[in-house]
Formats: structure tokens, C-alpha cells, sequence
């Protein structure tokens, strides 16, 4: 059986001897390794949540910062036996990343003509958005790197499948730490406090190195996030940092993520200055039973009360909005006995209910896109789909009237009118208010019937009119089957400066030729935890819980096979790829539908054995292979730099949809198996 080299390590605390496969970690190992990684994924998912919620520029690439942060872990354990400690100076790198995001924000500012446009501090212009992404990549590497060879370091103290296991269970941790904080709304403060001291306990004595800058470094960034957290009305929600401002009238005016959301305003107001939100009702049939999707602080649902609705389904995803809903809106529209608020996602809330309406609106529920929008999946996107609509559809009551409202762009309307035109068979009525810039109040509206009640505007394209959006591609904010070119050049960036990184910091690529296939692994399994959150954010919901139940979930399915792969001998790893092919054909070839129409408790069980088998088997395969690896931080390393290149390969659900994920996860299962050959036959042996 042919063996591979097995490494000599050693740590900045203490020194461990690997000897064939026997292992003597030091008291309280574990506990360091399981805080460390706790601590790693902790940061990068605040990072991935605090950034995007100053700067703009991220919006839109929604995996930015988790490229930058695979790329900075897989290089920290590249590192694992270089001399240099790099552990004290992640506070540093961290406190230099939160300063410079908050000194350089990119947010949304109004222009001539009411037209929104991007701004930094003061109203200044904001830095090049190149310039902007570069430095918040390079921060972000440096600052996972160094957190990520400490967690190295203890990682090469124990064999392979041990230190996985506790990598997992750390990363777990972190998982259901990030949740609880999101559960309690707590501002960034909060996460600060709490990777302060997973940072202190992590670098005891070595605080006191480099001139005490690590500790200095700690001080600033909980400042720093302690001022963002109190100054400025600012609140968070699981979702957004929200804004509130006192304006003329004693009314609230709410931003969201650094952008304009919506001001809580009385019928009074509204039916003066903005009738937009009458247009629903204008050619609407009975609306006795009303149901709001974006129900945000309350506007729509106040102007549904006041035209008679004697019940109103209030639906907003966020726990935040609704409350700041009922302690400022002027008309309390919360507080009526006629109202039922639902927490819960629109889509995910319409497949559960078993209500029927007499009007559905869809108000405002993307109103906090910004103006450089290209694509995107963000909460509102299974809303606009076919399939989407044509539940709506179902719900309305005979003569029932579905209604959808925003500032839209031209090409967009059309697009949304084109999806309601495929749903019933028949144009819609528009209606059209003022302009802001290239954006227009429209309202789009038709009854069950495919009538329009007498409304003689109905839509025509300007031009040809875009496809709808579907379940498998949720992109309306995407003209065409293509991946815009900045999204290319990012890439493409990304990935030189990956290649030019790994060949500075950790030596010669050939250093990991060995662990080639475990590369591929890692590409392969990110696009498929991609498309199982993508499943279940249908199934479920877009919700922050749903995201952290998944995430928790392929965690807890990573260790089921590092358990088994630790207690069960697999003498033909072989088969395993055959049993892999079977369970991603069958994700194939059960449609989502399918899904979406069986009753919760089914949908669930089948949701979870479709996604989760073949993670299950994915990762047994991973763990047969890692289990013989003789340098295990090299081959852990590779295999988190192959994940950073499935995080680059999503974007091809731009033009293959989600579903299309599953071959491609097929295909580098199917290069895995070529360049670990040699590893099967060793392991059959």
C-alpha cells in the first residue's frame, strides 16, 4: 500500500510528534481547535453580513466576500508550518478592514431630478468601486489567513479525521452563534464583543507581542462597531442595518442597507401626495379579504383598511420593519383588530396558507434594490416567478384581483408584465404615475378571470419583451442569459490574484499536486451546498432561520460521515462515486414542483433526503480520501481552495439556472475520480 508522508508539527504553543498515526495532543487541543474554528466561521459570516451593509458595491456580488475568505483560510492553512505567526495579527487586519469600510461606505444619495445616485462619506464621492472591492478582498484575505493557520496549526496536531471532525464541530459553533445573534437583533456590537473574546482567550500571552498592537487592534474594532451600533438611530434586523429619521410632520423615514426604503405615512398623506397607492383599488372587484406581501411599516396595509378590507394578511420578512410598523406608523394600522401580521417570506407564505382573497398585492417587496442592479438572488426574487404567480392565482377568490406595484425601469415593466401575461393569458392593466429618473410608478393588475375590470390601459411592449423569470432562474434583474461582463472581469481577477497568492504565501502549486482530486471535491461540494440553500430557501423560504437550518444541517451531515468513515472500513471508495451519480440523479430529475405541492411535513422529509444524500455521500467520500492524506493541513488547504473556484463557478446558474449546478457538480465528481485513482487502488489495498 503506498504511503504518503506524513509531517513532523509544530505549533506556536506547544510541540506535538505525529509518529505513523498516533497522536498526543496536549490537554485543552480540542477546546482550541473547536474555538478556532468556531472563531473563523464566526468572522466570516459577520463579515459577509456587516460589509454588504455599508457598501453597495456588494449588494450585488453576493459571494464576494466569501471567495475573499475561502481564498484567506485556504492560504492560512497553506501555512500552517511557516515560522512566522501570523494568529496576532488578525485583530489587526480586522480592525483595518472595519475602519476602512466605515470611513469609505458606499450608499445611496439623491441627485438632480430625485434620481438616486451612489455616495461615500459626507456626501463626497464614493471611492471607484475597483478600488473599493480590491481593498475589502485584500483585508479580508489577510484577516481569514491569520485566523486560519492558528486553526492549521492545532489542525496538524491530530490525525486527519479527528482534526476535521473538530473543524466541523467549531464551525458549527460558529454557525449557531452567528444565529443566536441574529435571533436577538444585536448590533454589530454584539458580534464584536464575542470575537473579542474568542480573540483574547485564543492569543493569551502573545497579546503582549508587537508592541501590544493585537490588543490595541481588539479595543478599535469593538469601538469602532460600538459607535456604528449607537450613533445614528441605527437598529439591526436579521437582515438589514436600518436607519430611522425624524422628518416634517412628526413621520419616520426608514433605509435599509444604506438605501431609502420608505416613509411611514397616514391615508391622509397619502391620499394627497402619493395615490400611488390607491391604484390597486381602482379597478379591483370586492376586497373584503386583502393580502399584503411587503407589508413593510404599514403604508399598504393602512390604505387596504381604509378602503374597506375587513381582513388583511399582513406578510414582512422582516421582524424589524413590522415593529418599527407598529410603534411609528401615525395610523397604527398593526394595532386594528382586522389585521393578522405573518413574519415570514411572501412566496414561502403563500405556499403554506390555505386562505383565499378577493386582492393580493405583491407592495414594494424588492423596493431596496439600488440603481446599479444587474443580478442577484436576494429575498424577493421567488416572487416574481411564473410559478409564483400562478399561485397567487389560485388564492384569489372568484373575481379576486392580484396586483403588483414598484418603481420600476421600462425594460423591467416590462418583464413583470410579461410573467403576468404568461400566468393569464392576457395583458394586464397598467397604470402609470410620476418618474424619478429612469424609474416609473406603475402598478400591474388583472383579475382571476384574466379580465382587467374595466380598464382600457393595458400593456404593450415597448420592445421585445424579456422571458419570465422562473423557479430555476430567479433573476429578473438579468436581461438575458448571459453573465454580465463586471461580474467576468471579477472573476477572472479574483482568480489571478488567487493563483499569484497561493504561489507568494504558501511556495510551489506542486506542493499540492498530491491532493488534486480533494481540490475538485472542494469546487464540487460549494456549488452543491449552493443549490441545496437554493432548494430549500424555495421550499421554505428566503429566511435567515431556513439559511442557518441548511447550513446547520450540512454540518451535522459532514460529521454523520466523518463518523462513519472513522468506525466503517470502505475497502472499494470506488463505488461510492456510483452511489454519488445516483443521488444527484435523482435531485436531477425530481422537479421542485413536485416539492412545492405536497403538504409541509412530506415536503420536508422529501426535501431533506433529496438534498442531503448526496452531501452525506459526498463528504464520506471526502473523508475516506482525507484519511489517508499525509499532510492534512496541504490537503485541507487545496480543498478550500477548490471551494473558492465552486464559489466562482455559481455564477453559471446565470445561465443554466440551479438545477443545471447538479451536472457540473457531476462533472468535477467525475475529475475528482480521474486524479485520485492512485488513491482508490492504495486504499483497496
Amino acid at each position: 500500500m503506498q504511503q504518503e508522508h506524513e509531517d513532523t508539527t509544530t505549533t506556536a504553543t506547544a510541540t506535538t510528534t505525529v509518529t505513523g498515526r498516533r497522536v498526543l495532543p496536549e490537554p485543552g487541543r480540542r477546546t482550541r481547535l473547536v474555538l478556532a474554528s468556531a472563531l473563523m466561521l464566526f468572522v466570516e459570516l459577520a463579515l459577509i453580513r456587516w460589509t454588504s451593509s455599508n457598501n453597495l458595491y456588494l449588494v450585488h456580488l453576493t459571494n464576494f466576500v466569501l471567495l475573499a475568505s475561502f481564498l484567506g483560510i485556504g492560504l492560512g492553512f497553506l501555512r500552517a508550518r511557516a515560522e512566522r505567526d501570523l494568529f496576532p495579527w488578525a485583530p489587526v487586519g480586522l480592525a483595518a478592514l472595519v475602519a476602512f469600510v466605515l470611513l469609505f461606505p458606499v450608499r445611496t444619495g439623491t441627485g438632480r431630478g430625485g434620481q438616486w445616485k451612489l455616495v461615500g462619506l459626507f456626501d463626497l464621492a464614493p471611492l471607484p468601486r475597483p478600488l473599493s472591492l480590491a481593498v475589502v478582498f485584500v483585508l479580508t484575505v489577510v484577516t481569514l489567513m491569520a485566523i486560519a493557520q492558528e486553526v492549521a496549526r492545532t489542525f496538524a496536531t491530530f490525525e486527519p479525521l479527528e482534526a476535521y471532525r473538530l473543524d466541523v464541530m467549531g464551525s458549527l459553533t460558529g454557525i449557531v452563534s452567528f444565529a443566536a445573534l441574529s435571533f436577538l437583533r444585536l448590533p454589530p456590537l454584539g458580534w464584536a464583543l464575542l470575537g473579542a473574546a474568542a480573540f483574547v482567550v485564543l492569543l493569551g500571552r502573545r497579546l503582549a507581542l508587537a508592541r501590544r498592537l493585537p490588543a490595541v487592534a481588539i479595543v478599535a474594532f469593538v469601538l469602532m462597531l460600538g459607535a456604528e451600533s449607537f450613533m445614528g438611530s441605527f437598529q439591526w434586523s436579521p437582515y438589514y442595518k436600518i436607519h430611522t429619521a425624524d422628518v416634517a410632520g412628526g413621520l419616520v423615514r426608514v433605509e435599509v442597507n444604506n438605501t431609502p426604503l420608505q416613509t411611514a405615512l397616514p391615508v391622509s398623506v397619502i391620499k394627497k401626495n402619493s395615490q400611488f397607492y390607491l391604484y390597486p383599488y381602482t379597478y379591483a372587484g370586492p376586497h373584503d379579504d386583502v393580502l399584503v406581501i411587503g407589508a413593510g411599516t404599514g403604508n399598504d396595509v393602512a390604505v387596504a383598511l381604509d378602503q374597506g378590507a375587513k381582513r388583511v394578511d399582513a406578510v414582512e420578512i422582516d421582524p424589524a420593519l413590522m415593529q418599527l410598523g407598529r410603534d411609528r406608523h401615525p395610523d397604527r394600522p398593526y394595532s386594528d383588530p382586522r389585521v393578522t401580521t405573518h413574519v415570514d417570506d411572501g412566496r414561502a407564505f403563500m405556499e403554506r396558507t390555505d386562505r383565499h382573497y378577493d386582492l393580493i398585492l405583491l407592495a414594494l417587496p424588492d423596493s431596496a434594490t439600488i440603481v446599479t442592479g444587474q443580478s442577484a438572488l436576494r429575498l424577493e426574487n421567488y416572487l416574481f416567478t411564473t410559478q409564483a404567480l400562478t399561485k397567487a392565482r389560485s388564492l384569489l377568490k372568484p373575481g379576486g384581483t392580484f396586483a403588483m406595484y414598484n418603481y420600476y425601469e421600462p425594460w423591467l415593466l416590462d418583464r413583470y408584465a410579461n410573467t403576468v401575461s404568461t400566468v393569464y393569458g392576457t395583458a394586464p392593466c397598467v397604470q402609470r404615475g410620476p418618474s424619478y429618473g429612469p424609474r416609473q410608478q406603475a402598478v400591474l393588475s388583472l383579475r382571476k378571470d384574466a379580465s382587467t375590470g374595466g380598464c382600457t390601459t393595458t400593456w404593450a411592449p415597448r420592445t421585445t419583451a424579456l422571458e419570465p423569470s422562473v423557479d430555476d432562474r430567479p433573476f429578473p434583474y438579468l436581461g438575458s442569459r448571459t453573465i454580465p461582463s463586471f461580474y467576468l472581469w471579477m472573476l477572472g481577477l479574483v482568480l489571478l490574484a488567487s493563483v499569484v497568492a497561493v504561489r507568494s504565501v504558501a511556495g510551489p502549486l506542486r506542493t499540492m499536486r498530491p491532493y488534486v482530486d480533494l481540490f475538485f471535491m472542494g469546487a464540487a461540494f460549494l456549488l452543491l451546498e449552493t443549490k441545496n440553500v437554493v432548494q430549500f430557501a424555495l421550499l421554505f423560504g428566503t429566511t435567515w432561520a431556513v439559511n442557518a437550518a441548511v447550513f446547520a444541517g450540512v454540518l451535522l451531515s459532514v460529521l454523520a460521515a466523518i463518523e462513519v468513515a472513522r468506525r466503517v472500513t470502505i475497502r472499494r471508495p470506488v463505488l461510492l462515486y456510483g452511489v454519488l451519480l445516483a443521488a444527484l440523479a435523482l435531485a436531477w430529475l425530481v422537479p421542485q414542483d413536485a416539492l412545492l405541492s405536497l403538504s409541509v411535513v412530506p415536503r420536508f422529509l422529501a426535501g431533506v433526503t433529496i438534498a442531503f444524500l448526496p452531501i452525506f455521500v459526498a463528504n464520506l467520500l471526502f473523508a475516506v480520501r482525507f484519511k489517508g492524506s499525509g499532510s492534512s493541513t496541504v490537503a485541507f488547504g487545496a480543498n478550500l481552495l477548490g471551494a473558492m473556484v465552486g464559489g466562482a463557478l455559481e455564477y453559471l446558474a446565470l445561465i443554466l439556472g440551479f438545477n443545471a449546478l447538479l451536472i457540473v457538480v457531476a462533472l468535477l465528481y467525475g475529475l475528482a475520480l480521474l486524479t485520485g485513482r492512485r488513491h482508490l487502488v492504495a486504499a483497496r489495498t
